[in-house]
């Protein structure tokens, strides 16, 4: 429909009543108008390069051209930074920034070697903000993360101590090495933002991220995290070896003192920004509904075609991987320059958001299936709006 014609739906006989009506009524068939072709916008123009059509006040919470420039040259200057110390590894670097703006944390699986620790660290130096590192081992207690009251003999009181994770960027090192306490007091702090110290709350800063990492060999002796627990990361991720030509760049790189060049290029500030900016990005209904079909997919498989995977699929992803989906979706618009969520945003992040969220059967790992192949025909079934 188009708004500047000022046609009226319905009927020939009602358009003449429209057409021949007080004056007064015309602005309430201007709204009647650009209700209905916010609805069309919503459901037709995700494949356009435009904002989708919305109501003045409403496009007036939408970022602005000139706010959606400052944060691409933001983020492009972060990247460029990182790129300085995580040679070949760009997604990392992309979806720890993302998780800091979208207030989630990080599950990183990855060889001894591999630069996890250097990522974060990097990151913290980068935003300009503190990092912390827990080496996590069998004798580790709740404590030892949160802190504890400790007796002073000369004033005879009690001080509270607060503990590491009281920072901004927290590395939790081969967090399955640790009891399952402490990884639960670990992951109570990172969904309530906020710790309990003999009787006392304490918050958390912010913005507050942390980036637990595992090692996927020698696991004896380690306590695998529970799946609810895993449901808590808004990412896992999984760091491989780069190339050849990577390896040598890292050798050039470190004989260069180049990390020594690392400069923070970002405030905290302007992260909290960045937050609130991707916090006004436009979702329209049906993309809002394509996430959810995704997710609804790994539940019910059969319904959306997808009959041989029901097998294989014991538990599929909660409403936590909808919201996260959502979330990341918008700050992936606001890398790519836009005010608006595609589906292809949907995509680029779906494959790290749902694998962690789904369990396999037994048949699935007696086949070698793992999720990664069954996210990909989730993907490529369920239609795109």
């Amino acid at each position: 429909m188009n708004i500047q014609d000022g046609s009226s739906p319905g009927n020939p006989d009602k358009q003449t009543a429209d057409a021949n009506a007080h004056d007064t009524q015309e602005p309430l068939r201007s709204f009647y108008n650009l209700m209905k072709d916010k609805q069309t916008a919503d459901t037709n123009t995700f494949g356009s390069t435009s904002v989708p059509t919305d109501s003045s006040h409403s496009q007036k919470l939408l970022p602005r051209e000139e706010e959606l420039s400052e944060a691409h040259s933001l983020v492009n200057a972060v990247f460029l930074e990182m790129e300085k110390g995580l040679v070949g590894q760009p997604t990392i670097a992309k979806r720890l920034f993302m998780a800091l703006i979208c207030g989630g944390h990080v599950l990183l699986e990855g060889l001894p070697g591999l630069a996890k620790t250097t990522s974060i660290r990097i990151l913290g130096e980068i935003c300009q903000l503190e990092f912390k590192r827990i080496q996590f081992t069998p004798d580790l207690m709740p404590a030892d993360i949160t802190g504890t009251e400790i007796f002073h003999h000369q004033s005879g009181e009690f001080h509270i101590k607060k503990g590491p994770i009281f920072c901004n960027l927290l590395l939790a090192d081969e967090i399955n090495r640790a009891p399952s306490k402490v990884q639960a007091a670990l992951l109570e702090a990172m969904q309530e933002r906020q710790v309990t110290i003999s009787g006392q709350e304490f918050s958390l800063a912010a913005p507050f991220l942390v980036l637990a990492t595992q090692n996927p060999i020698d696991q004896e002796g380690t306590y695998s995290l529970p799946e609810a627990q895993l449901d808590r990361f808004l990412f896992k991720l999984k760091m491989g070896y780069g190339t050849l030509d990577n390896e040598v760049e890292i050798m050039k790189r470190v004989h260069a003192g180049l990390w020594h060049t690392i400069r923070p290029v970002i405030s905290t500030e302007k992260i909290h920004s960045l937050s609130k900016l991707a916090a006004r990005v436009h979702v329209s209904d049906a993309v809002r509904r394509y996430m959810a079909s995704l997710v609804f997919a790994t539940r019910y498989p059969s319904e959306y075609g997808l009959e041989a995977l029901s097998p294989l699929i014991t538990c599929g992803a909660s409403p936590r991987a909808s919201l996260a989906l959502e979330s990341t979706a918008r700050s992936q618009a606001i890398f790519d320059k836009r005010g608006f969520v595609t589906p292809s945003d949907v995509k680029e992040v779906a494959r790290d958001v749902l694998e962690h969220r789904m369990i396999l059967s037994y048949e699935a790992q007696a086949d070698n299936v793992n999720c990664d192949d069954l996210i990909e025909k989730i993907l490529a079934t369920v239609p795109v709006p």
